[in-house]
């Protein structure tokens, strides 16, 4: 059985690192992640304690019980924060999990527009760049 020896082309294998460029935007992701979802806990957490924390608006669009969607920050907020925690540890299957959620997390934001709105434009540009940051393309490591 002959080896290339003299082969020039190196494929990468699952054992391999990826570039620091990479794992560098993976890593923010992960951190703005776990961040975001321990906030979007306490989000909810306070419109399902106290909806009166919040200000209500009579000329928005859509009305909505707050209470119900403390729960679904609640739970998004747990997902998102799972899912951040579980790219530190370098599951691939979070990566596209974690796209799902800030994608979720973007609507869920844009309807909680009328109750917390700088908050929440902060939180839209923060998925959109999680989303950007976990769909960049990668760089293979040359041996």
């Amino acid at each position: 059985m002959a080896t290339n020896v003299g082969s020039t082309h190196h494929h990468r294998t699952a054992w391999e690192p990826e570039s620091a460029w990479a794992t560098g935007w993976t890593t923010a992701a992960a951190v703005l992640m776990t961040f975001g979802g321990i906030m979007a806990i306490f989000q909810g957490a306070a419109a399902i304690a106290n909806d009166d924390v919040f200000v209500v608006t009579d000329d928005f669009a859509y009305a909505f019980n707050l209470t119900g969607w403390g729960w679904v920050h609640l739970i998004l907020g747990a997902l998102v924060m799972l899912a951040g925690i579980s790219l530190f540890r370098g599951a691939t299957w979070a990566r596209v999990v974690g796209v799902a959620l800030a994608g979720l997390s973007m609507v869920a934001n844009f309807v909680w527009l009328p109750h917390a709105p700088v908050w929440s434009i902060v939180l839209i540009v923060i998925d959109g760049f999680i989303i950007w940051a976990l769909c960049a393309p990668r760089r293979e490591v040359r041996a």
